[in-house]
Parts: C-alpha cells; structure tokens; sequence
C-alpha cells in the first residue's frame, strides 16, 4: 500500500495553494499523507530523509525546478518515485515530462501515472534533473533569485539576461569523457540532462532523460549581436547551427575555468568555483509522468521500451 508524503515550499503557490492540495488529495484517497512544509528548498532535504525514514514511498513534491532539484538529490538510488507539483515559476523538470501545471491533473499523474525512471546529473557531489550551467545562464540566475523573481516571474530571467549579455567571456577547457572537445573563449557552459527550456525552445533537441547521456553545450558568442545571433537560432530549434554554438554529449564531463565563475544547477545559485566535474547517474531516480505519454518516450519501472 502507497505511503504517500507531500513536501512543500510554501511560498510558492499553483491554482488555490495548498489547502487545495489537500483537498485534491483527498478526492484521490489521499486522506492522511505525511506533510511537511518549508520556507526555503534548502530546508527540503531534511524533511525529505525524514519522509523516507516514516516509510514514504511516493514524495509528491509542491515547488519548482530548485526544490525538486533538493528532492530528488534526497530520493535518487531509492525505491521512492517522485512526484512534481510545478508551483515554481520555470518548472522545466516538469515541462520536459509533460506533467500539466493544472493542479487536477498534476494531482492525478502524481497517484496514478506512469512511472519512469530518468537519469541523473551529477555535480561535484550534488544531484540535478534539468540543467547545470557557468557562464550567462548562471549569471542570470543568481542576478534574478530574490526578490525581482518574486516579483515578476519568468520575465526577471529576460531582464537579467540582457543585462548581462555584454560581459566579458572567460577561459575555458572543457573535456568529454577524458577528451579535451572544446578550449577557447566561451560566455556559457550547458550541461543538460533534458532538452527544452522556456516556452518549449529545445537547447539540446536530442536529449532524452533515460539516454544514459548528458548533453553539453558551449556558447561562444561576444558582445549582444552575436548573443541576439546566437539566441535566435535557438529559438528556432537550431542552435548547433549557430556559429557561436558548439554541442555535444558524455557520460563525464570536466571543465577547467581561467577564473572563478557563478554555477547554477536546476535554477539554483551555486558558489563560484574554476573546476567543476559533470558525470550522469542512469536511471536514478523513478519519477511520475503522464500514463498517456507513449512508451517508447522512456523506461517504465520493468525496463521496457
């Protein structure tokens, strides 16, 4: 029998909040779910490991892309699935699974979808689902977490994006399975483990979560032409094509920085650091998907294609 725990950011907030959740819940005869609620996801972890140890076996996770991040480095390598109730504001883990941002149905996948097993990324120690980065992105990031997301949500990312688009790039040396593949000036290191980010722009049109793989991108563009350049062959699904724009995959990636930069993994503010190793983790951590996405998207728990 499902033993079902709910951990919640409470500030973040999908349809009539949390006293919904439970109500939704509830019609799903989720009556008595183990319930915890932080203020930060940095508290999740916590609770996490305590919902694991009361017995839980399906984590329904309320927030966005940095608390489930905190939630499936937790879960990752036990028999616990996870379930994501995208209350966040990019919610990219969640738009890459095709789990719906109606709470209903969020509600449902979460207690009778299908379960799939999707890889992990691995930083230094630390786990992500989505995407890790050094360069723009991580700028961005740490430039719009506070208060300006709070704020204005998804267009803080466009805001603090422009703003930074003309900062000088750094040195860099990035090695793929112990190959040196790229050395030169760059603005932005990707390393993904899914494809699509905002509004559904695919950054890494190959990636699968379940490939076994991690995609790897570099952006070389200087100076706001060539980043409007780059950026608007991504919109058009055509980023490999852009002259400013190297991809790739690996099992392991390394890269090797000529000073400190900012990290961002799952849309969380990491420390700057110079060195910084990727390694994928297969099929780590079992998750809830829509049952009607078609099985040859993924692994279900029996393996099958």
């Amino acid at each position: 029998m499902t033993r079902v725990a709910v951990v919640a950011h409470r500030g973040k907030t999908i349809g009539g909040g949390l006293p919904e959740l439970r109500a939704v819940l509830a019609r799903h005869g989720v009556t008595e779910p183990l319930w915890y609620e932080v203020p930060k996801s940095r508290k999740a972890p916590k609770r996490v490991r305590r919902a694991l140890g009361a017995g839980a076996d399906l984590l329904v996770v309320w927030g966005g892309d940095g608390m489930v991040q905190r939630c499936i480095d937790e879960v990752a390598g036990t028999s616990a699935a996870l379930a994501v109730i995208p209350a966040g504001t990019a919610n990219l883990l969640a738009s890459n699974l095709g789990i719906p941002t109606d709470l209903e149905a969020a509600v449902g996948v979460a207690v009778a979808g299908r379960r799939r097993r999707i890889d992990c990324g691995r930083i230094d120690g630390e786990r992500f689902a989505v995407m890790a980065g050094v360069g723009l992105d991580a700028l961005m990031i740490r430039d719009a977490d506070g208060g300006l997301k709070d704020r204005l949500g998804r267009v803080s990312y466009v805001l603090t994006g422009a703003k930074n688009l003309r900062l000088p790039r750094f040195g860099a040396r990035v090695r793929v399975d112990g190959v040196t593949w790229f050395q030169g000036k760059a603005g932005c290191v990707l390393v993904g483990n899914v494809g699509s980010l905002f509004g559904g722009i695919d950054v890494f049109p190959q990636a699968e979560p379940d490939s076994g793989r991690l995609e790897v991108g570099v952006v070389t563009a200087k100076g706001l032409t060539q980043w409007l350049r780059a950026l608007a062959r991504t919109a058009t699904g055509n980023a490999a094509r852009s002259p400013f724009v190297e991809v790739t995959s690996g099992t392991k990636v390394r890269v090797d920085l000529d000073r400190k930069m900012p990290v961002e993994l799952d849309g969380g503010d990491r420390a700057p650091r110079r060195r910084i190793r990727f390694r994928v983790e297969p099929q780590a951590v079992t998750v809830c998907v829509p049952a009607t996405v078609s099985a040859d998207k993924g692994h279900d728990e029996g393996g099958a294609r």
